[in-house]
């Protein structure tokens, strides 16, 4: 889904608002989780996940091509853990049920 179908999606649900207040909302929301992680701050949804950055320090790469070393600068990446219901939510399809009896003890004959 890309964010024209997020926004399609909620003005569909709610049709009490403008599609345009909808694509604002949206925007300002994934504004707003941009600067807290610009600033360094971690964003918690509770049920949907947490957003954070992480730091790559400075490192020695290697060009593939040529198998030339070439220095990798340090980065910041934006890195995203799921909450535990949504965990959950996805797994609620019958994965569990083979995760069990992969898991269950086997009866020694």
């Amino acid at each position: 889904m890309i964010k024209s179908e997020l926004v399609q999606r909620i003005a569909e649900h709610n049709p009490h608002l403008y599609q345009r207040d909808v694509e604002n909302i949206v925007n300002a929301i994934l504004d707003e989780i941009v600067a807290a992680l610009a600033r360094g701050d971690r964003v918690e949804l509770r049920g949907f996940g947490a957003f954070s950055v992480k730091h790559r320090p400075a490192r020695a790469g290697r060009n593939p091509r040529t198998g030339e070393h070439v220095p990798v600068d340090q980065k910041s990446v934006p890195f995203f853990k799921t909450g535990k219901e949504m965990r959950e939510r996805l797994n609620r399809d019958g994965t569990e049920a083979q995760a069990s009896k992969i898991d269950a003890p086997k009866a020694d004959a």
